[in-house]
């Protein structure tokens, strides 16, 4: 089995995504707390977050038509030129003492905007890059890599806040700007000579069985009809669609909690550094998880690991209502957030596997609007929720959805049925549909 380090262009993707990570988790983290410097009003800021979700879900589903009709790494490298340009610009705001409610709201809107176009590429530029046999494992890197980014960049936007948000835009420009470079350079390394699409032939049982026509002409430009076709093909598939509404409830239910709980420790009077070191404590958890993970994904089924990971997030989410303190609170999120990466690189790798290569960037998108859809709710339900009832009431509310995820999760069948990773493709085709949609 070849290794993932010895796959160039698999190297190279890894960074450029890595450089963006940052720069993109770096803005995430820092926005809501320049926000409420900003405001004072956690309503607030929770809109700027809200109204940032909806934008980037919206913005999302056009992205994957793109993704689908263009080519994929050009799509990279010219979503980090913009968002480099747009980092820049922020810097200039903070510097000209200019960042206000509309102006964040602005900045975020126009960020998120750019992601939700660009990045269904770089997502699925990664089953162009690595065969179905290592997916798993590279799903799983992608998952210590996100965790490493996590660990980081708690302390690191923390650290950047306590000098001036004009210094979090500079690091953000340094890095999408380095995105853009890494991007360019994979454009320039060969395909490997054995054969024209390195994954292509190990993803065959799966993709080409209900996508004969894979290597047909362009399709024509008929958005409507496009994006119809992703979600044709997700809701084609017991075993794709059955998860959708269970994840779209946990990830409302979850960020819910942790955004209230990042909003509470700033009204509480905690500094910015000590919310960046809580953040650093869960992606040191999630770093963990995400070295157990590819122990855990070839063993387990992936429907198992979905199954705990739902159930823990749940435990935690319920305990994080009895708690206060800053390094209580790290280690309820830390053993919440434990088997995240394994529930994540089975759930994505299993995906990837099963979707064709022409479909992949707008099933992406429909999956990931479905799944996000009412994560827009999350920054408003924390909001309004510390406003009117407090901490205990909107961290139990939380608690609740993460709990009927898992009660759903538990009595889905399709769902327990997801094999391990060896069993992803001979699962898979058993679900395929002749007559999927043919770009024609």
């Amino acid at each position: 089995m070849r290794s993932l380090w010895t796959n160039r262009r698999y190297v190279a993707w890894l960074i450029s995504d890595t450089s963006k990570g940052l720069a993109t988790g770096l803005f995430s983290f820092t926005i809501p707390l320049i926000a409420l410097l900003v405001t004072n009003d956690p309503a607030q800021a929770g809109i700027i977050g809200g109204v940032g979700m909806v934008v980037r879900l919206v913005v999302l589903l056009y992205g994957g038509v793109l993704a689908d009709r263009h080519d994929r790494i050009a799509l990279m490298l010219l979503g980090a030129g913009v968002a480099s340009i747009l980092s820049f610009g922020f810097t200039l705001l903070a510097l000209g003492d200019a960042l206000t409610f509309a102006t964040l709201l602005i900045v975020e809107v126009l960020l998120v905007a750019r992601a939700g176009v660009f990045e269904p590429a770089s997502e699925s530029a990664l089953k162009e890059i690595v065969p179905a046999e290592s997916m798993g494992r590279a799903q799983a890197a992608n998952q210590a890599r996100d965790a490493i980014l996590q660990l980081g960049g708690g302390p690191l936007g923390g650290a950047l806040l306590v000098v001036g948000a004009w210094l979090v835009g500079v690091v953000m420009t340094a890095a999408y700007a380095f995105s853009a470079l890494t991007a360019w350079m994979l454009r320039r390394i060969p395909l490997p000579p054995a054969d024209t699409h390195e994954a292509r032939p190990d993803d065959a049982p799966v993709a080409d069985a209900a996508d004969p026509d894979a290597s047909a002409t362009a399709p024509p430009r008929d958005t409507v009809r496009e994006l119809r076709e992703g979600f044709t093909f997700l809701f084609s598939r017991p075993d794709l669609s059955g998860v959708l509404w269970i994840i779209t409830i946990i990830n409302l239910g979850f960020n819910a909690a942790t955004t209230t709980v990042i909003f509470a420790l700033q009204q509480d009077g905690h500094s910015e550094l000590t919310i960046g070191w809580l953040a650093a404590v869960l992606g040191g958890s999630m770093l963990v998880g995400a070295l157990v993970a590819p122990l855990l994904v070839p063993r387990v089924g992936a429907g198992i690991l979905t199954i705990a990971g739902l159930c823990a997030a749940t435990a935690g989410s319920a305990v994080l209502a009895t708690v206060r303190e800053p390094w209580a609170i790290a280690i309820v999120l830390g053993v919440s957030v434990f088997l995240l990466p394994a529930l994540n690189s089975a759930m994505l790798g299993y995906f990837m596997v099963a979707t064709p290569s022409r479909l992949l960037g707008r099933a992406n998108s429909a999956a990931g609007a479905l799944g996000m859809g009412a994560m827009p709710l999350a920054p408003l339900i924390a909001g309004f929720g510390l406003t009117w009832v407090g901490r205990e009431g909107t961290m139990l509310f939380a608690a609740t959805l993460c709990l009927l995820s898992a009660v759903l999760a538990i009595g889905n069948r399709t769902l327990r049925a997801l094999p391990a990773e060896p069993g992803w493709a001979a699962h898979a085709a058993t679900y395929a549909v002749p007559d999927t949609p043919v770009d024609r």
